[in-house]
C-alpha cells in the first residue's frame, strides 16, 4: 500500500525558522472555473482542505486574487484553528475583473488593505510569509518594496517572498527586506527560472514552483520516461513531483486541486526515491521536452 506522508519529502526551514514539510498544496484550484468564484463543489473542496493535515501537508500557499477571496475564506473556515506548525502563504499585488483575468496592481495603498484583509480571512494574527505576486511596472519598485518593509514592521507580516522574479530582481528587493521564498514557474520541461533557482539555493531561500507537475505528455512520448513510472508503478505527474523534489532541497512543489482523490495521488510521490541515474535520465528528457 503506498505511503501517504509529505513529511516524506524532507523539511526546509522558510526564513530560517519557520520549517515546512517540503511537499505543499496550492489552494488555487479550490475556486470557480476561471479561478472566479465558489468552487462548482464545496464540500469537495472542503474535503480536501480537512485532508491537508490527515497527510502531512502543512505549507499552504493562497493568494486573495484566488476567487478573488475565495480560497483564503475558505481555508480560514476549515482549517482555522491551524494545526501546530502550519504554513499559510498568501500573495497580494493582482486584482481580478472576470474569470481568467489578472491584472497587476502594486500601489502601497492597495498592498497594504490586502495584507489586512488576508489577515482576517485566514483567521491569523500574523501572516507567515506574504508574497508579492508580481512587481508592478507602473509603481515605482521602491514604493512597492517600501510598503511591504512597512507591513513587516508593523507586524502585519512576518516574512517575504516574491513571485515571478529574476535574480537582479530578488538583489534589488533585498535592499528593504530578506527575501525568504520565490514563487517562479518551474518544471521538468520549462527551465526558464534555472538561474534563480540555482541563486536560492546558494543564499537558502525557498524555491516555489508554481504548474510542478507540468510535463506534456511524456509518458507517451518518451519511452525512457515510461520506463521509469513502470519501475516506480507511479503516474506521470507522481514523477515529475520526484524530480522536483530531488532536483534541489530548496524546492517547495505546492501542486494543486480540489479534489481528495487527486491531491493523495500528488501527495504519494513523496514515498517515491528515484535514484540518480532515473533523476539524470529525466532532467535530460525534460530538456529535450
Amino acid at each position: 500500500m503506498t505511503t501517504l506522508d509529505a513529511s516524506l519529502s524532507g523539511t526546509f526551514a522558510i526564513g530560517g525558522d519557520l520549517t515546512v514539510n517540503r511537499l505543499g498544496f496550492g489552494a488555487m484550484r479550490i475556486t470557480g472555473k476561471g479561478i472566479w468564484g465558489p468552487p462548482e463543489d464545496p464540500e469537495q473542496a472542503r474535503a480536501t482542505l480537512r485532508r491537508l493535515p490527515e497527510l502531512g501537508i502543512n505549507f499552504i500557499d493562497t493568494a486573495e486574487s484566488y476567487g478573488p477571496y475565495v480560497s483564503e475564506q475558505l481555508i480560514g473556515e476549515v482549517l482555522a484553528p491551524y494545526a501546530k506548525g502550519t504554513v499559510v502563504a498568501t500573495k497580494s499585488g493582482l486584482t481580478r475583473t472576470g474569470p481568467d483575468q489578472w491584472h497587476q496592481l502594486g500601489r502601497p495603498e492597495f498592498l497594504r488593505q490586502g495584507a489586512i484583509q488576508s489577515l482576517r480571512r485566514l483567521k491569523v494574527d500574523v501572516i507567515d510569509l506574504w508574497q508579492l505576486h508580481r512587481i508592478e511596472a507602473h509603481t515605482p519598485r521602491a514604493d512597492q518594496f517600501g510598503a511591504i518593509q512597512q507591513l513587516q514592521q508593523d507586524g502585519i507580516i512576518r516574512h517575504v517572498g516574491l513571485s515571478e522574479v529574476s535574480v537582479a530582481d530578488i538583489k534589488e528587493a533585498q535592499r528593504y527586506f530578506k527575501v525568504t521564498t520565490v514563487q517562479n514557474m518551474y518544471n521538468l520541461v520549462s527551465r526558464k527560472a534555472e538561474d534563480v533557482l540555482e541563486f536560492c539555493e546558494a543564499n537558502n531561500i525557498g524555491f516555489i514552483p508554481w504548474r510542478p507537475i507540468d510535463g506534456g505528455n511524456l509518458e507517451s512520448t518518451s519511452p525512457a520516461f515510461k520506463a521509469i513510472m513502470d519501475s516506480h508503478q507511479a503516474s506521470a505527474s507522481q514523477i515529475a513531483l520526484a524530480w522536483m523534489l530531488k532536483r534541489s532541497p530548496v524546492m517547495l512543489p505546492i501542486p494543486g486541486t480540489g479534489k481528495v482523490k487527486h491531491l493523495e495521488e500528488n501527495v504519494a510521490a513523496a514515498a517515491i526515491k528515484l535514484s540518480d541515474d532515473d533523476f539524470k535520465t529525466l532532467d535530460a528528457i525534460g530538456r529535450q521536452g
